[in-house]
């Protein structure tokens, strides 16, 4: 049996980040994540997005963040079940958890943080005629690898984030980009619609709005498409579709620990430490809402940072937490104790 502080399910960029914040409390930490390695839905669906919400960097793309996560987190080493999923949390009479996969892996722990993200996923399909028969033959729901689609003609249907942000993209990549709205109006970030506008004025996208996809074209792969426009129809030639209409989130297992649900999500008490209605048990990132929520990755890292310091004290009763910047403490010498950060300060002050 693996023995831990603290069980994070789910390897994705908040689950990375909870470990950073339990390492400067001296608490360790296990991963459980189903997919194969670290990083979560920026690992697995798309590496090479550009990511422009992360303090600190005015663009970075998706796998980038991801290993600088894991290099951050190196020096406190955590460990990892990979491709296996949490079935089950059996909380034992000492307060401790027994956290068990689906292939019977059993992890102790003393608190669990769930940070699974959307969960399992599926992406949002649009009901096109023999849609499956192009799957990976010219229609591809994520972008992997951008470089596919150097010097091909490509169609992106969508109106919100994704589709914005990966027009912008392989508009610099592709031979011929199109993006493809069912309306005038977007759904994403305004910094990127007006990039959008910029780029068709330049010539370097077309962009054709109110308007859907209605038929595909081709033999064995894809080779063109049929939109309707304001009651016209249109045949546009193309190498690739690309629809970006969202995932399809499921909980899986997840729905059944006993946790209160709301909008395929878990309820979490905000206005604290983003606990869950069993005591001990913390959701972060995506998996979790409360008023106000945002699906953002940098509320994921405020959410995990908060949740760490209740543990912390959930640990230690009674012992006092005096918190201090890195900065002033380092890494090595942060133990959240009152007289090591004094002396920290004072070897900084010397």
């Amino acid at each position: 049996m693996i023995q831990t502080d603290i069980i994070i399910i789910g390897a994705g960029p908040t689950g990375l980040f909870t470990v950073f914040e339990a390492g400067l409390l001296k608490l360790h930490c296990h991963l459980i994540d189903a997919l194969p390695q670290p990083g979560g839905q920026l690992t697995e669906l798309y590496p090479k997005k550009p990511i422009f919400d992360i303090p600190g960097y005015p663009t970075v793309g998706a796998g980038e963040l991801v290993d600088n996560l894991i290099e951050q987190i190196r020096q406190f080493k955590p460990g990892f079940t990979l491709n296996e999923v949490a079935e089950t949390i059996d909380e034992q009479e000492d307060g401790t958890f027994i956290v068990t996969t689906n292939r019977g892996t059993q992890h102790q722990c003393k608190a669990v943080v769930i940070a699974g993200g959307l969960g399992k996923f599926e992406p949002r399909k649009p009901e096109l005629e023999n849609l499956e028969k192009y799957e990976e033959n010219g229609v591809e729901y994520f972008v992997r690898d951008p470089e596919m689609f150097r010097g091909k003609k490509i169609v992106i249907a969508g109106g919100g984030d994704s589709a914005l942000d990966w027009s912008i993209y392989l508009s610099e990549v592709a031979a011929e980009t199109t993006l493809i709205h069912r309306r005038n109006e977007f759904r994403g970030a305004l910094d990127s619609v007006d990039k959008v506008s910029e780029l068709k004025l330049l010539g370097k996208l077309n962009l054709v709005t109110p308007a859907e996809v209605t038929e595909l074209h081709g033999e064995d792969r894809l080779t063109g498409i049929t939109i309707e426009k304001e009651g016209e129809t249109q045949l546009i030639e193309t190498d690739f579709l690309i629809p970006l209409f969202g995932l399809s989130p499921k909980l899986g297992p997840i729905a059944d620990w006993g946790l209160e649900i709301e909008k395929n999500a878990i309820r979490v008490n905000n206005s604290l430490d983003y606990q869950t209605n069993r005591e001990g048990i913390y959701a972060v990132g995506d998996c979790n809402i409360y008023p106000g929520k945002l699906k953002l990755i940098l509320c994921g890292f405020h959410e995990a940072t908060l949740a760490v310091q209740s543990i912390y004290q959930r640990l230690n009763p009674g012992k006092k937490f005096v918190l201090k910047y890195t900065t002033v403490t380092g890494i090595d010498g942060f133990d959240g104790t009152r007289r090591e950060a004094e002396k920290a300060v004072v070897k900084s002050i010397d």
